[in-house]
């Protein structure tokens, strides 16, 4: 049989009242009283019914999360540490993909009409500020990533083209004089790649380094293979890079294959950094120099955005300023720009 509040309640010889305090983490319990309830709630096995305690305040106990996949690590790891925070405050977290399509990222944003989820957390790759206007949905949206002017609404992104640029300066300030762009975007679109396109852009003309386009390598995705052909390309000019700067892990660890099969000595030869810090970066026969977004402060604020509207449905979208959503990322120095020491 389920145990009760009042099952606990009679072990620990105490008000029902008085269990419920401890069990939602009232301050005002003392530690004596708090351990006595505590050692009663283990012995008997109590597991609060998280269910009934959001239906009582008018939700459901879930958080929507909408990615654009999950076979990338770095998405991969955010919604991990997404959970955990969401499990922080008693919240199931429900996972989508979106494959990256405008379509698909505007019906998550637009909201579930079925009013399954309390808040929705999106990562839209394509997403356009008008796909968000006349949103009836009243559930709480935070977008992740730098949105531009325009979108309404709370968005968590670290500072790419700031981040840009402590990559690209890390890669001159080892003397790197043809620094590459692996994983430009060809098209308008928003998107993070434009805005480290910018820091790459914007540190080479403060140092008087030239950045010529062919040293500008699109890509069509984001994968290993992507980085693979993009490197390939760029080693097949009349004038190679001596160093690369990569938009992200997956596009680094492709470019590293290519330099590996082809003799390219990193980081003497080439020069490699990435952006994302993966698990995998760390783990390779060369470790990846990246810069590494706080994934837990993301999760945590996109969170916090949420139970803050809940808790008060009248605040207005704006009322958020971005620059209070900004978490802090790192430059990880490794092999493949310092080599093994």
């Amino acid at each position: 049989m389920r145990v009760s509040l009042k099952d606990v309640a009679e072990r620990a010889g105490v008000s029902i009242k008085t269990v419920s305090n401890v069990v939602n983490n009232y301050q005002h319990i003392t530690p004596a009283m708090r351990a006595r309830v505590q050692h009663a709630i283990d012995e008997l096995g109590y597991r609060p019914n998280l269910t009934a305690r959001h239906l009582r305040k008018g939700r459901t106990g879930i958080i929507a999360l909408a990615l654009p996949e999950l076979a990338n690590p770095y998405y991969a790891e955010l919604a991990g540490a997404v959970i955990d925070v969401a499990a922080e405050h008693d919240y199931t977290v429900l996972i989508d993909v979106t494959g990256g399509r405008r379509r698909q990222e505007a019906q998550v944003g637009q909201g579930f009409r079925a009013r399954v989820t309390d808040g929705i957390i999106l990562s839209p790759l394509e997403l356009r500020p008008e796909d968000l206007r006349n949103r009836d949905d009243d559930a709480p949206l935070v977008l992740l990533g730098e949105r531009g002017d325009g979108v309404p609404y709370d968005a968590v992104a670290i500072d790419n083209v700031a981040a840009a640029r402590t990559a690209v300066r890390h890669l001159t300030g080892l003397g790197r004089r043809r620094v590459a762009f692996l994983g430009g975007r060809t098209d308008d679109t928003a998107h993070p790649a434009h805005l480290r396109l910018r820091g790459w852009r914007e540190v080479l003309a403060t140092q008087g380094v030239e950045a010529p386009d062919h040293l500008i390598a699109p890509t069509n995705g984001w994968d290993r293979a992507d980085g693979a052909e993009a490197m390939t390309r760029l080693l097949d000019t009349d004038e190679p890079p001596d160093a690369v700067f990569a938009y992200n892990d997956l596009l680094a660890i492709g470019a590293l294959r290519v330099l590996s099969q082809r003799g390219v000595r990193v980081p003497e030869d080439m020069a490699v950094m990435g952006f994302d810090d993966i698990a995998e970066s760390r783990f390779g026969a060369i470790t990846l120099t990246t810069i590494a977004p706080d994934k837990r402060a993301i999760a945590r604020l996109a969170i916090e955005s949420i139970l803050t509207r809940l808790q008060d449905p009248d605040r207005g979208p704006d009322s958020l300023r971005r620059g209070e959503l900004r978490p802090e990322y790192r430059l990880m120095e490794r092999e493949s720009t310092l080599g093994r020491g």
